[in-house]
């Protein structure tokens, strides 16, 4: 009878683990079912991959894992091992954006921040949601994976509109702070080079970024204006931009891009009218009254010559989510360039523009031309002029670009990605160097004499 009854006991408790181990795989099946949100576009490629707990430049926090060998990585979306799902162990993946460790617990809505529950950045994949804001909730499970790695020409199904922008983004510009000076130093290279490419009179448009998300159309989910090369679209190359034509002089073939600004009440009439309008961006298409490509030196020291295929990038594009740490924008009005806003749109008086100054890095590591998130091979220099150690001062790219705008709150915006609300924090701008060699080192000895050419 002691026997029989052990046996009695043991045939429940093995019915009670079986069905423990058979719930969770189950929710993992509705997950892999689960919603796709639309792709971010600015974030870098994952560098997970066999070695895994690789850090994602882009992410400040261990993405990646052991499990990052599953099929081939999406160059527009950080987190996804690859187009079938997270590699080997990513079984339980929907391919949507598990990134950590043992991402077999991600699936959900996009990975990171949405839904996934146990958010795979970090090292066990568990309980990390929004990943050091530059992972987070709304940069996973991008365009260009969509469920189980499918959709990889970036039309994962669009994130929700947010409305944009609001009556409180908009400031008179008397109110802004001063901007902040930098003494140059002795060794100053305190010249300046002006690539004169035009204000994009011919209208070069659309919504790529060949950057951050080459090989996909409406990348940027927001139309940009271009001016240099003639060919700039999601899928330049090196190679592309080298044989294009070029609206700037003396035969520079660079790329310089930044988002559009609309008047918000006015007809958008252009050829992306759809797609721009199903992204949340409205009215007419505004080009700048003057657009102004121009390299500086450095506070600090000489300059040297950028390589030819240098791409750099300032700003960020989703700061309204991601946080301000990539942040750049500087807003202010003509005739009061002394005064400088960076999170609000300025009222201008009446005879002002409004203007956008775009600056980029400057201080180069000496052998990359570009990095898997777009920054860490050319950086910022600190608040006196300081390059990071192990980097070297090229000519910086500023670009000042003015608008004959309404001087009303609500009335204009710049394009944004859908979830931005078009929040003036998240101005941006991007630029390969396809200047020949001899009009870049042009450029430096002009800068380094300090004359203006």
């Amino acid at each position: 009878m002691g026997r029989k009854k052990g046996i009695a006991v043991v045939i429940p408790a093995l019915l009670l683990v079986a069905s423990a181990t058979e719930a969770p795989a189950g929710a993992m099946a509705q997950a892999r079912l689960g919603a796709v949100v639309a792709a971010d576009p600015t974030d870098p490629p994952d560098q997970g991959g066999q070695n895994g707990g690789q850090n994602d430049p882009g992410d400040g926090q261990n993405n990646g894992g052991q499990d990052g060998q599953g099929g081939q990585a999406d160059p527009t979306a950080p987190g996804n091992g690859g187009q079938n799902g997270d590699g080997q162990n990513g079984d339980q993946n929907g391919g949507q954006g598990g990134d950590g460790q043992n991402g077999d617990q991600n699936g959900g809505q996009g990975g990171d921040g949405q839904g996934g529950d146990q958010n795979g950045d970090g090292q066990n994949g568990d309980q990390n949601n929004g990943n050091d804001q530059n992972n987070g909730d709304q940069n996973n499970g991008d365009q260009g994976n969509g469920d189980q790695g499918n959709g990889n020409q970036g039309n994962g199904n669009q994130q929700a509109v947010k409305e944009g922008p609001v009556a409180s983004d908009f400031v008179n510009i008397r109110q802004a702070p001063p901007k902040a000076r930098v003494r140059p130093g002795r060794n100053a290279s305190r010249g300046s080079f002006t690539s004169r490419c035009g204000r994009n009179e011919n209208q070069h448009h659309n919504p790529d970024n060949f950057i951050v998300a080459p090989g996909v159309q409406n990348g940027a989910h927001h139309i940009h204006d271009y001016v240099g090369n003639l060919s700039t679209d999601g899928f330049s190359t090196d190679e592309s931009l080298a044989a294009a034509g070029t609206t700037c002089a003396r035969g520079d073939r660079s790329t310089y891009f930044w988002p559009v600004m609309r008047v918000r009440n006015q007809q958008d009439n252009s050829d992306q009218a759809q797609q721009s309008t199903a992204d949340g961006n409205v009215g007419r298409i505004v080009t700048p009254a003057s657009a102004s490509m121009t390299f500086v030196g450095n506070p600090r020291t000489r300059v040297t010559a950028m390589p030819r295929f240098l791409r750099i990038i300032t700003g960020d594009a989703k700061s309204a989510t991601n946080g301000t740490a990539n942040a750049r924008a500087q807003w202010t009005c003509t005739g009061f360039q002394n005064r400088v806003l960076t999170d609000k749109y300025p009222l201008c008086p009446g005879g002002s523009r409004v203007t956008r100054v775009l600056e980029f890095p400057s201080c180069w590591d000496g052998r990359n031309t570009d990095s898997a998130n777009h920054r860490t091979h050319v950086l910022f220099a600190d608040q006196q002029g300081n390059c990071p150690q192990g980097t070297r001062a090229v000519p910086q790219l500023r670009m000042t670009l003015t608008y004959n705008l309404p001087n009303r709150p609500v009335a204009f915006a710049v394009d944004s990605f859908p979830e931005q609300g078009h929040a003036p924090v998240t101005d941006h701008a991007d630029f390969e160097n396809v200047m020949p060699d001899r009009l870049m080192r042009q450029a430096v000895t002009c800068i380094n004499s300090g004359r203006n050419c």
